[in-house]
């Protein structure tokens, strides 16, 4: 298990709310319970809790890039675990466990490379930046060598755990995994191989981020290829993955038949920003923000609940119907790209709501109810109290600026949160008057209403954002007296004092 480091230079979250402050504590308490020895490498990585006894490569990077705002270190080594233990051919092992690490499929969705690049940046680790690009191009060789059978340029799926949708329609009748326990191998199955649209925008994220890595190290040349290759991916998702009829992204099978499940495979493409902005509106319009079909009261279910397949039963670990912790936790990564600011904001105080008014940490909820159920100690919905909590109430580091959110929590008179950034001590406190934002004890702004407040790392402000899904009035006053009142609009920004 990893020691807590001094709090002096961690994050700091207080609130007369009692629940909410002790579901919080309870959290960071968890993960830093979670953090773990794996088979085959010396240091502890953060594994997923409860019954899952190891780090999964479709998530476990993702989790501990939140948890790095505790424990940056621990993220550096939940990603060189994989690195670590790839093959000599480039696959990387789906999973590592206590005593073994498993082959059986690739299990992934958020790209590696995404997630070792935002650790690099974040620790400012040359060395291990330079170490992930080499594993992640193996990684990406080894994809298109033994995942594109057909030649399309995309990735295929052989298996029900290829995507990590346990239990999902989408592959009723279909092996879990690879014959053998060999992800090259696709099992002599009716359909297979699917050419799966989220493991091909896995593919498309991953060669974003790997241009982008090339670049970091001086690498120009590289860095165009990368993002040249990317954009090929891109196009053949959309030449054969995308149906303009129903606006939405499906499995190809074999035969060349859409496989007609609307589920969160949606959302999974959308992370990585397949989609341009216009696509973006037709897709979050008719589908993401239908009550009818994914905008049920705690999004977002795992299949659309008009869908034929939706399991109504919501049986454990199903992604057939259950909203999933992992689906919240991905969400920022493109809401907050295509500007959904504020049905964020909505959909992380709904589950903070279930979160803490349940008991412990599990893995999905009834989207109608918000009542949880599957496995206790589930890291990605302690990693979700953590990162909503810094996203609806606190200040986040975000590279080159500051966002702090000024609101506050529901049931609370206050709350305070505190983060060391390179230019010292940012704090944000909010009680239900006004928000106050201090860099190293100067007052900087002081807001009055709900919304997200921009500025650079020294503190100068940038913008605002409405983060409500109604109209709200915003005065912000600076400590010289300029102020301005400002309506803001649901996922609008206003710049500066302009």
């Amino acid at each position: 298990m990893v020691r807590r480091a001094d709090e002096k230079v961690k994050p700091v979250f207080r609130t007369d709310h009692v629940r909410l402050q002790a579901k919080y504590d309870e959290a960071v308490a968890g993960l830093y319970g979670n953090c773990r020895l794996v088979h085959g490498y010396g240091k502890p990585v953060l594994i997923e809790g409860g019954a899952y006894p190891g780090i999964w490569l479709e998530c476990g990077p993702l989790e501990s890039t939140v948890f790095a705002l505790y424990e940056p270190e621990l993220a550096i080594q939940s990603h060189e675990v994989f690195f670590r233990l790839q093959h000599e051919d480039g696959y990387i092992p789906c999973t590592v466990l206590a005593d073994r690490h498993l082959t059986g499929q690739i299990q992934m969705v958020v790209p590696i490379a995404a997630t070792a690049l935002e650790t690099a940046v974040g620790t400012g680790d040359r060395a291990f930046l330079q170490r992930a690009y080499r594993s992640c191009v193996r990684w990406d060789s080894w994809l298109s060598r033994y995942r594109d059978t057909g030649g399309a340029g995309l990735c295929e799926a052989f298996c029900e755990w290829d995507t990590g949708h346990d239990n999902s329609p989408r592959f009723r009748g279909l092996p879990r995994d690879c014959p053998s326990g060999d992800a090259r191998r696709c099992p002599e199955a009716k359909g297979l191989p699917y050419l799966a649209p989220d493991l091909s925008a896995s593919v498309y994220g991953g060669r974003k981020a790997l241009s982008r890595m090339a670049g970091l190290l001086g690498l120009p040349e590289e860095a165009a290829r990368w993002e040249q290759l990317a954009q090929q991916t891109r196009a053949a998702i959309l030449k054969h993955c995308y149906d303009p009829g129903t606006a939405s992204f499906y499995d190809v099978d074999s035969s060349g038949r859409f496989v007609e499940i609307l589920g969160d495979v949606l959302t999974r493409v959308l992370g990585e920003g397949v989609a341009d902005q216009d696509m973006f509106e037709e897709i979050f319009q008719r589908h993401l923000l239908n009550p009818q079909e994914f905008w049920t009261p705690y999004p977002f279910p795992s299949i659309s609940v008009s869908d034929p397949a939706f399991d109504r039963a919501l049986p454990d670990n199903s992604w057939g119907g259950a909203a999933q912790a992992l689906t919240a936790l991905r969400a920022p990564r493109w809401m907050e790209a295509y500007g959904k600011f504020a049905h964020l904001a909505h959909l992380m105080k709904q589950w903070l709501t279930a979160l803490t008014a349940a008991p412990g940490f599990r893995q999905q909820l009834n989207p109608w109810t918000g009542e949880f159920s599957t496995t206790e100690h589930y890291s990605p919905s302690m990693c979700l109290m953590l990162d909503f909590v810094s996203r609806l109430y606190g200040v986040r580091l975000a590279e080159d600026r500051l966002e702090w959110n000024c609101r506050c929590p529901e049931g609370a008179a206050w709350s305070r949160y505190g983060l060391p950034t390179p230019e010292g001590w940012a704090e944000l406190t909010v009680d239900k008057a006004a928000a106050s934002l201090r860099l190293n004890g100067r007052l900087l702004l002081t807001v009055h209403g709900e919304c997200r407040i921009t500025t650079d790392l020294e503190g100068r402000w940038l913008d605002a954002i409405g983060t409500h899904l109604s109209a709200t009035a915003v005065q912000v006053i600076a400590p010289e007296g300029l102020r301005r009142e400002l309506k803001l609009s649901p996922n609008t920004v206003y710049h500066q004092w302009a």
